[in-house]
């Protein structure tokens, strides 16, 4: 076999990167996360690793509002050539190059998110699209007058924008989400909006059931969110727990951890 010229881990055939860091934060299932991470609601970090001159690297980073995180998609192993992006209607597919899908050749990703402050090693961020424990791969500035187009097309994109629905919550149902924030970290407002603006009760992609009277009901963790469609709007309902009052008795095995969440959410909100 011919030999291949190596340059800094690279050759014709491959290329070998190794992380520089990884995201630390509350989002730890794809289906939590938002679509794009400028329509999250989220805070975390990127932990660098040390012994490596990382603290250089960093040196004058905080000067910069937004920064662009180039990371791996870890929990993918394979790639399609077209896929069905979450946010069209139908079953639609496009060519993989032109769509953000994780299902890539090689599993690359990229964040504009925004920057809070640099401490350490640790870069604080907020308002991002990847998930607990991603790897991350370099991190960059964020320059408006170079990165910025606004009026450049989009593609399918443009399409799907006239078939999107509004999100309407009420006023029972966000002070529930917002306990549940508070106990658990979980942002149902932000999932309701990741998961319902397009679609909403298309039960072959999302964990749906519907009821007598248009009632509809969307499961996010263990929780269960209650709505319904009107016209172009979802409206949100009630938030419950999906334990029975038998599962939530002392003793009763708790793989994820979190019946204790729920309890107290129950003590609040009797069933």
């Amino acid at each position: 076999m011919e030999d291949k010229q190596i340059i800094f881990g690279m050759s014709s055939e491959s290329i070998t990167f190794a992380p520089v860091g990884t995201v630390h934060c509350e989002f730890k299932y794809r289906f939590e996360t938002a679509r794009q991470g400028v329509f999250a609601k989220n805070r975390g970090y990127i932990e660098l690793l040390p012994q490596r001159n990382y603290e250089q690297a960093l040196e004058d980073l905080d000067g910069f509002e937004r920064i662009w995180v180039i990371f791996a998609f870890h929990l993918n192993h394979d790639w399609k050539p077209k896929v069905t992006p979450p946010v069209v209607p139908g079953q639609r597919r496009f060519g993989v190059f032109a769509t953000r899908a994780p299902y890539r050749p090689n599993p690359v990703g990229i964040s504009c998110v925004e920057l809070e402050k640099v401490e350490g090693l640790r870069v604080y961020i907020r308002n991002f699209d990847m998930l607990d424990q991603t790897p991350v791969l370099d991190i960059k500035p964020y320059i408006p007058e170079a990165d910025s187009f606004p009026e450049s097309r989009a593609g399918w994109r443009d399409e799907i924008r006239r078939e999107e629905y509004s999100i309407q919550i009420e006023d029972t149902a966000r002070e529930k989400m917002a306990v549940i924030h508070t106990l658990c970290g979980l942002d149902m407002e932000n999932f309701c909006k990741v998961q319902l603006i397009r679609e909403p009760t298309a039960k072959e992609r999302k964990r749906v059931e519907s009821y007598h009277g248009g009632l509809w009901t969307i499961g996010c963790r263990t929780w269960r969110i209650a709505f319904r469609v009107k016209d172009r709007t979802v409206e949100i309902l009630d938030v419950f727990s999906n334990y029975s009052p038998e599962e939530l008795r002392a003793g009763q095995p708790d793989p994820y951890h979190d019946k204790e969440f729920h309890r107290r959410f129950q003590e609040k909100y009797p069933v």
